[in-house]
């Protein structure tokens, strides 16, 4: 595992567009949710202990976040060629057996993480109402091994203030996990 930092994609970036295929079947999109009060983007997948050591609380976060309006979708965009953890299969069994409540989509070309540069996972990406970002970076402090709780206390301030019309501060800390397992020859340049 190389550990990676979010890239820190510009505040105020337009929601880059895309129409990916979950594993429920079905194809999701940013239209997908068009009374969203926010959207959150997460890049996560299966076999990263960063995520791992998340998961619960990213669940618990995820399904907070929807009773409030907020459209949450992952996406996976690891190679399943040299990470077969983390195929479609395999996604499919994640939402099973962990109870994901949003769509899990799979970026098969990775120009999804191209588009948001999301280098790592988990990276996390909010936007508001009018699909402009306004958070990205670290759900919380915790990390495998640091002894800090998994609450998603970042994330969870940057809603509360964006639907109090309170500032968001710009200072916002990168997320840090594993890289995203690019297809050989396929790595961006950012």
């Amino acid at each position: 595992m190389a550990k990676t930092l979010s890239t820190m994609l510009p505040l105020g970036t337009q929601a880059p567009e895309f129409s990916l295929l979950g594993t429920d079947g079905r194809r999701w999109s940013l239209e997908s949710f068009p009374n969203s009060r926010a959207y959150l983007i997460m890049f996560i997948c299966n076999h990263c202990p960063y995520v791992i050591h998340i998961r619960d609380a990213m669940v618990k976060l995820a399904d907070d976040f929807q009773k409030q309006g907020i459209a949450v979708l992952a996406i996976s965009s690891n190679d399943p060629e040299t990470y077969p953890d983390d195929s479609p299969a395999k996604m499919k069994e994640q939402v099973q057996k962990f109870h994901y409540t949003f769509p899990y989509l799979f970026d098969e070309t990775q120009e999804v993480a191209k588009s948001y540069k999301a280098a790592c996972t988990p990276d996390f990406f909010l936007f508001d109402d009018k699909r402009q970002l306004v958070y990205r970076g670290q759900m919380d402090g915790s990390r495998p091994g640091n002894s800090i709780a998994s609450d998603g206390i970042d994330l969870r301030n940057a809603v509360e203030n964006l639907f109090s019309k309170r500032e968001i501060s710009p200072d916002q800390k990168p997320s840090m996990g594993c890289n995203i397992k690019w297809k050989a020859g396929q790595e961006p340049q950012y």
